[in-house]
């Protein structure tokens, strides 16, 4: 955590030294991929995973997401509960649900117009642009959320202070030391290079892979372990995705810290295999090209595997 904050300061460090030149979209690139490091580390303190203590890690969480990274932890929480409640399930995973990409059949047959039926068809090769966007979403939905009095988040008040002041104090900073086209530009690269980069570790995880009816009931292993997907890689691949890549080692258990997810992967692999539950793990590129041929063909296909004989054999009383 420690060499979090020493980049932050070096680059800020940086950004000063270097003043009104164009070098500073390197600044800002660089900036956004720390700032995803930091929405990391709230993940993992919001997941338990940092300090014994339940409060310690939703402190930690709170001040890490809404101090660095710009997001309300609350809100955040709140929604990706519901995703580990239901991974990939029907109306309970807000992850999959309807939005400007289309990720079930169903939100794809609700598209009535012919751009809108277009744009489902092609919605595969327009992900990883509309990633760029993503920053500036997460953001909006965080101060949108901490604003409504009626959210019922604890400590509202503080969160919205940390990110709105974090916000307006990185705006005025970029307009006071930059000429306004190149602070402008500053903003849009950051913001673009944290969207793609939170979306790219989250993407490959569950997109792509088999969608839970509503009402379907899975037993534990079984709704965790057959919609999940793990990333192969080495140290590269664990820092990029933030330890997400041994995504069902992370649903089976959630608390357990990053550093040891790999570690226990061979154990869960084994276990699902003496158990004959599919285990799924590919490569990095290999998942971002099931992800895009998912979204682009989601239209056409029609229900999961869950919805054929094998269901009944899943089904628990």
């Amino acid at each position: 955590m420690n060499d979090h904050f020493l980049a932050r300061f070096g680059l800020w460090v940086a950004f000063f030294m270097l003043g009104d030149s164009w070098w500073q979209l390197a600044v800002a690139a660089a900036l956004g991929f720390v700032m995803t490091q930091f929405g990391f580390l709230g993940h993992d303190a919001a997941h338990r995973q940092i300090f014994r203590s339940g409060a310690a890690n939703a402190w930690a969480a709170r001040v890490l997401a809404c101090g660095f990274a710009g997001l309300s932890y609350g809100w955040w929480r709140a929604k990706h509960n519901k995703h580990h409640k239901g991974p990939n399930q029907e109306v309970i995973d807000p992850d999959i649900a309807p939005g400007a990409l289309a990720f079930t059949p169903e939100i794809v047959q609700q598209r009535r117009t012919a751009f809108g039926r277009w744009f489902a068809a092609n919605q595969g090769w327009f992900f990883f642009p509309l990633l760029t966007l993503e920053g500036l979403n997460l953001h909006y939905a965080s101060v949108r959320t901490t604003m409504d009095r009626s959210s019922g988040l604890p400590w509202r008040r503080l969160e919205l202070t940390l990110v709105s002041v974090r916000l307006l104090a990185f705006v005025v900073i970029l307009l006071v030391a930059l000429p306004l086209g190149m602070a402008v530009a500053f903003f849009a690269v950051q913001m673009a290079v944290f969207g793609v980069l939170l979306g790219m570790s989250f993407a490959p995880n569950h997109k792509g892979m088999p969608i839970v009816p509503e009402a379907m009931r899975l037993d534990f292993l079984r709704r965790q372990v057959l919609v999940s997907r793990n990333v192969r890689g080495g140290p590269f691949t664990d820092l990029m995705m933030g330890g997400l890549n041994y995504q069902i080692e992370h649903h089976l258990f959630p608390s357990m810290p990053r550093v040891n997810l790999r570690r226990a992967q061979p154990i869960v692999r084994r276990f699902c295999e003496r158990h004959a539950v599919p285990y799924t793990e590919v490569g990095l590129l290999r998942s971002y090209r099931i992800v895009v041929d998912y979204l682009n063909n989601v239209g056409l296909r029609a229900r999961d595997p869950f919805d054929c004989p094998l269901a009944a054999q899943l089904r628990t009383a």
